[in-house]
C-alpha cells in the first residue's frame, strides 16, 4: 500500500484519537445519606402502595371528600400537566436517538444571469442544450440520517428524561398524599369541633335549669339577685365559646370547599375515633421508603447523574451517517427520467477541539446539579426522620394525657352519679345535679379536645411514614 494512501486512511483515526476538546476534573460527587435504621428508599415508581389509609376509619363521606380533592384539586392537574410535559420531553429524547428520514420536493422558477458563472445557461443553444434564459428546475426524493451516538450521549439524554418522568409521578404521588391528609385533618377537625358543639349544648342546657330556679326563689323571696350573677356570667361565657365553635366550623368548611373545588359543603357528625391504649411495638421505618417526596428526590438524582454522563459523552467525536435518494432535472418535463436520478452516502465526523470551555461549563453545571439533587435528597431524608420522631412522641404524649384524663372524666362520672342518687332519694334539689353535671361536662370538653389532637397527631404521623403506619 502507497504510503500516501496509508496517511489518508490513518488521519482521521488520529484526529478521533487526539483532537478531542479538553476535560478537566470536577467537583466531588456527593453521596445520598441512608436514614439511622439503614433503610433502602429506592423503590421503582412503579412499586407504590394503596396507600388509602382513610379508607381504615369506614367513614363514607370522609371518602368522597377525599376522591373530589384527588380527582379535581387544581393541585393535581398541575401535577398531571407536568408528568405530561415530562413524558412528552422524554419521547423527543428518544426519537432523536433514532434514524430519520424525510421526503422534500421543491420546484423553481429562475432566469439564469448572463454575466454569471451560469452565464452559458443565460442562451438558447440547442448543440450545447440550453434553453434559456429561464428554467423550472425541480427536486423531490429522499435523505436519511443517523447519530450513531458511539459513546453513549443520547442515550444518557434519554435516561435523565425517564428520570424526570419518574420524579414528576412520585410528585403526583406527594400532592395526592397532601391532599387526603389535608382533608382528613380538616374532616376530623370540624367532627370534634362539632361534637364540642353539642356538649356545650348540655351545658347551656343545666345553667338554664340552675337559673330559672334561682329566679323562682327570688321571686319567692327566697334568694338575693346576686347569688344568680355568678350563673348568668358562666352561661354568657358557654355562648360565647359556642359561637367561637361555630365560627371555627364555618372556617373549616371553607377550607374544605378549597380544597375539594366544590361551592357547598354540608358535612354530617360522627364520632371521633378511639384512642389507642400505646403506639405498635414498631413503627414502621422502612415506610419511609414509600415517601413520595423521598423517591421523587431520588429519581431527580437518577436524572442528574445521567446528564452528568451526557455532558462527558459531549467531549468525544459525534458521527453521523446521511444519505440521499433525488430526483434533479432543470427542467420539469425532465424530471422523472432515469438520467435525473442522483444518490449519496455521506458520513460526517465533528470533532470538538477548541470551545472556548464550554464543553467544561457544561460538565462543571451538571455535576453542580447532580450534587445539589444528592444534597436536597440528604436533607429530605434528615427531615423525614426527624417529622416521624417528632409526631410518634406527640402522638405517644397525647396519648399518656388522655389516659389521666379519662381517670379525670370518671371520678366526675362518680360524683355526677352520687348527687343524681341523692336527687333521687329526695335529698337534694334538682339544680344540684345540674351544678355537678357542669363541670363533669367540661372535663368532657377537655377529652374531646385531648382526642381532636390525637388523631391530627395520628394523621400527620400516618403521613410521615408514606402512607400509615399499621400494615402487615
Amino acid at each position: 500500500m502507497k504510503r500516501s494512501t496509508l496517511v489518508f486512511f490513518s488521519l482521521p483515526l488520529s484526529l478521533l484519537l487526539v483532537s478531542c476538546a479538553p476535560g478537566h476534573d470536577t467537583a466531588a460527587s456527593l453521596k445520598q445519606q441512608a436514614p439511622a435504621t439503614q433503610i433502602n428508599t429506592q423503590l421503582a415508581h412503579t412499586q407504590w402502595p394503596k396507600n388509602e389509609w382513610w379508607k381504615d376509619f369506614n367513614d363514607p363521606e370522609l371518602n368522597a371528600l377525599i376522591a373530589k380533592a384527588q380527582a379535581d384539586a387544581p393541585d393535581m392537574q398541575i401535577a398531571h400537566q407536568r408528568i405530561a410535559l415530562a413524558e412528552a420531553q422524554a419521547k423527543m429524547a428518544m426519537a432523536a436517538d433514532g434514524p430519520q428520514i424525510d421526503f422534500s420536493a421543491d420546484a423553481e422558477r429562475q432566469k439564469m444571469s448572463a454575466e454569471g458563472l451560469m452565464g452559458p445557461f443565460a442562451f438558447t443553444d440547442p448543440a450545447a442544450g440550453t434553453t434559456g434564459p429561464w428554467y423550472t428546475n425541480g427536486t423531490f426524493g429522499l435523505t436519511a440520517g443517523w447519530d450513531l451516538d458511539l459513546w453513549g450521549k443520547n442515550r444518557s439524554m434519554v435516561e435523565a428524561r425517564i428520570g424526570k418522568v419518574n420524579a414528576q409521578k412520585a410528585e403526583m404521588e406527594q400532592t395526592r398524599q397532601l391532599l387526603a391528609s389535608s382533608v382528613a385533618r380538616l374532616y376530623w377537625e370540624w367532627q370534634t369541633q362539632a361534637t364540642i358543639g353539642n356538649v356545650l349544648t348540655n351545658i347551656k342546657q343545666e345553667q338554664q335549669s340552675i337559673i330559672a330556679v334561682d329566679r323562682e326563689l327570688y321571686q319567692q323571696g327566697i334568694n338575693s339577685p346576686i347569688q344568680g350573677v355568678a350563673t348568668d356570667i358562666n352561661a354568657s361565657k358557654t355562648e360565647e365559646q359556642m359561637a367561637e365553635v361555630h365560627g371555627k366550623m364555618k372556617a373549616i368548611e371553607a377550607r374544605l370547599q378549597a380544597l375539594t373545588n366544590t361551592s357547598t359543603m354540608k358535612l354530617t357528625p360522627h364520632a371521633l375515633p378511639k384512642t389507642e391504649a400505646s403506639l405498635p411495638p414498631t413503627l414502621g421505618y422502612e415506610l419511609l421508603a414509600r415517601r413520595p417526596d423521598l423517591q421523587e428526590a431520588h429519581w431527580y438524582i437518577e436524572a442528574s447523574m445521567n446528564d452528568v454522563d451526557a455532558a462527558k459523552a459531549a467531549f468525544y467525536p459525534d458521527v453521523n451517517l446521511m444519505a440521499f435518494l433525488q430526483q434533479d432535472a432543470l427542467h420539469l418535463s425532465d424530471l422523472f427520467r432515469s438520467s435525473a436520478q442522483q444518490m449519496g452516502v455521506t458520513a460526517g465526523l465533528t470533532l470538538p477541539i477548541f470551545d472556548s470551555g464550554r464543553l467544561n461549563a457544561n460538565l462543571d453545571i451538571a455535576q453542580a446539579q447532580s450534587n445539589l439533587s444528592v444534597a436536597n435528597y440528604n436533607k429530605a431524608v434528615v427531615d423525614a426522620v426527624n417529622q416521624v420522631a417528632r409526631t410518634a412522641s406527640e402522638v405517644d404524649t397525647l396519648i399518656n394525657k388522655t389516659q389521666q384524663q379519662q381517670k379525670i372524666e370518671a371520678d366526675t362520672a362518680r360524683v355526677v352519679a352520687q348527687a343524681q342518687a341523692r336527687f333521687n332519694a329526695g335529698i337534694i334539689a334538682g339544680s344540684r345535679v345540674s351544678e355537678v353535671k357542669i363541670p363533669a361536662l367540661q372535663e368532657q370538653i377537655a377529652g374531646l379536645t385531648l382526642q381532636g389532637q390525637y388523631v391530627d397527631a395520628t394523621l400527620q404521623l400516618t403521613s410521615a411514614l408514606g402512607g400509615g403506619y399499621h400494615h402487615s
